[in-house]
């Protein structure tokens, strides 16, 4: 079989999508970053608790922000939140929203070295290894307690891997690396359609169809996963033996994500079926901005090929930040392609545009 990029790199020869803009300065886009970066610290969202995952993929947003800003108030704003939080992860043991939180705390450590910012953390890690769930991955809506103990739903692939893989990185346990490498092929083989090379949300997804009668793939579900990839990627060393592995799945759904662009840069909430759900929805579109971005910045994906993509992108995520800086056209919370106001911003949606635009920041001049 053709590699999937290289499929759409013919396709777009043949069909294009349209002159892809150039990317933004450094400076500018620095600029618009820091804005919508304010913005969300001075709107709060205060409807969930600051461990709860809406809010705590923002942080990981104003951790890659605090990586190219002179600022310090992103790292301060961050320390307030950890030190507030007590660098605790939220309160279910073994929910992996509840670890989401933690990649914040993981990335503090990594510039302050401080034992403390990670252990909590660590002591919630050592908990679910001494007595690791058993549970079925079929998801049951009445037993929420039961179904969420295992990663089983996609979206959980960004809550909890990168949490596993950096605290082995940070502390050189390889139980933390094996224990994440175990649960990712558990829920992989659940839920990865090996035809599509995209994730059903949950099992419960596995028979419905969508209006024009594709499968049901849902743009930010999958957008949580391929982010979630990148990040695990990142903390793996170079000769883990789960690599190759990991980043072949990550070309094959970098590929299908390329596929399902629409002209004017973004994707819509049903991948397959962008005529029933027209409304541009940036919280997905900003997943895939990051995502393929860092596939171009690591020499995992073709430059010529992606680069018109993430350019699109970008420019769409662009126009959707107001003059004040907050993003618009984020679907609300949500497990499947849903209508949504054009208006709507959400803190998890603005942590996808700022891990999107540290990646094409370092593909800036």
């Amino acid at each position: 079989m053709k590699n999937p990029v290289v499929l759409f790199f013919l396709l777009t020869t043949v069909l294009p999508l349209g002159a892809a803009p150039a990317l933004p300065s450094r400076a500018n886009l620095l600029s618009t970053l820091e804005r919508v970066g304010d913005w969300q610290l001075a709107h709060p969202y205060t409807k969930a608790a600051a461990t709860d995952w809406t809010n705590a993929a923002f942080y990981t947003g104003l951790v890659a922000l605090d990586e190219i800003s002179a600022s310090p108030r992103y790292r301060e704003a961050l320390l307030k939140i950890g030190e507030e939080n007590h660098w605790e992860p939220g309160p279910r043991i073994y929910h992996a929203d509840d670890l989401c939180v933690g990649q914040a705390y993981l990335g503090l450590y990594a510039r302050t070295k401080e034992p403390r910012m990670i252990a909590p953390l660590r002591a919630r890690l050592d908990a679910i290894l001494a007595h690791p769930s058993t549970r079925s991955l079929a998801f049951d809506q009445a037993h929420q307690d039961l179904w969420a103990e295992r990663w089983s739903w996609c979206d959980a692939l960004f809550m909890a891997p990168p949490v596993w893989a950096r605290m082995a990185e940070v502390t050189g346990d390889r139980r933390y690396r094996d224990f994440m490498i175990s649960e990712w092929k558990a829920t992989t083989d659940y839920l990865y359609d090996r035809g599509a090379h995209l994730y059903y949300r949950d099992s419960r997804y596995f028979d419905r169809r969508e209006p024009n009668g594709a499968k049901v793939f849902w743009s930010r579900g999958n957008g949580w996963v391929i982010a979630g990839l990148t990040r695990v990627l990142d903390a793996l060393p170079v000769g883990d033996p789960a690599r190759p592995g990991l980043e072949d799945q990550y070309r094959q759904m970098a590929g299908a994500i390329l596929a399902a662009q629409q002209p004017d840069g973004m994707w819509r909430v049903s991948l397959l079926d962008p005529r029933d759900y027209p409304a541009k929805e940036t919280s997905g579109t900003a997943f895939y901005c990051y995502a393929l971005a860092w596939g171009v910045n690591r020499g995992l994906l073709d430059r010529a090929a992606t680069l018109p993509a993430v350019e699109r992108a970008w420019r769409s995520l662009e126009e959707s930040i107001t003059p004040a800086g907050k993003l618009t056209r984020v679907q609300v919370i949500a497990g499947s392609p849903t209508p949504f106001s054009e208006d709507t911003s959400m803190p998890y949606g603005v942590g996808a545009v700022l891990l999107a635009g540290r990646q094409v920041y370092a593909l800036s001049e």
